[in-house]
């Protein structure tokens, strides 16, 4: 159902088919579609050229410092360039709250980010430039981790970096730190990523991290010469 605007759906197909509806107290956010995913505690650069991102940003920057945000969320199908060119949204985004600004004469701006709190789309605004959303913020639980679950995390965690050859990460005795730093620091494809962004626990993600970790050390084990530890060194992403 599209109402002046605003369309609400659980499928997150903002043109198109609607699949039932949402009901929860929704915050209106800016939405910034990305062919990637946001954790909280993370960093992400952004260089902003296109239009309606560029007006995006002279929205927040004129109103107040603290409602400087804005929602990430990853693109289901579709592009990240392009008026037409988004389908369909992933429900679990992220908050990124701006940190720092740099414009360019010619309208550009360099931005720096760091995600907050993770949320879920309720519904999608299209009557701007730019698409809004509806979101219901997202608590995070510890769950039930075990004995030593966050310890063989991180074990696992380093040993990977050792094998990519890549220094690792400061060490963290916070266990939803942890989880977040593991989950943005593995060259991992965006479904595994998004998996992670929607876990419903720190143990859960953990536990995730840990399949994922052995997996990829494995793999790595079967490639020597696998490329992609240029994949963690990551670019700011143009939009």
């Amino acid at each position: 159902m599209i109402t002046s605007g605003v369309v609400v759906a659980r499928g997150l197909w903002w043109r198109g088919a609607v699949v039932g509806s949402a009901t929860v107290s929704a915050t209106r956010l800016p939405l910034f579609p990305l062919g990637t995913v946001l954790f909280p505690g993370r960093l992400l650069p952004l260089h902003i050229f296109e239009e309606r991102y560029r007006q995006l940003v002279r929205d927040l920057l004129v109103g107040p410092h603290e409602s400087r945000a804005f929602g990430v969320v990853a693109i289901r199908e579709g592009r990240e360039v392009g008026a037409d060119s988004i389908r369909a949204l992933h429900r679990v985004g992220c908050v990124a709250l701006l940190r720092g600004i740099e414009p360019y004469d010619d309208g550009r701006f360099d931005v720096a980010t760091s995600g907050s709190q993770r949320f879920r789309l309720l519904a999608v605004d299209d009557s701007r430039p730019y698409l809004q959303g509806d979101v219901e913020m997202l608590g995070e639980p510890d769950g039930e981790s075990g004995t030593g679950l966050a310890a063989r995390v991180a074990a696992a965690y380093a040993d990977y970096r050792e094998a990519l050859g890549v220094a690792d990460d400061e060490p963290t005795d916070d266990a939803r730190a942890l989880s977040y730093a593991v989950a943005a620091g593995t060259v991992l494809d965006l479904t595994d990523r998004q998996r992670l962004l929607e876990a419903p626990d720190t143990a859960a993600r953990l536990r995730a991290e840990l399949a994922m970790l052995r997996r990829e050390k494995t793999l790595l084990g079967l490639l020597p010469s696998l490329p992609a530890v240029e994949l963690t060194r990551v670019p700011a992403s143009p939009n």
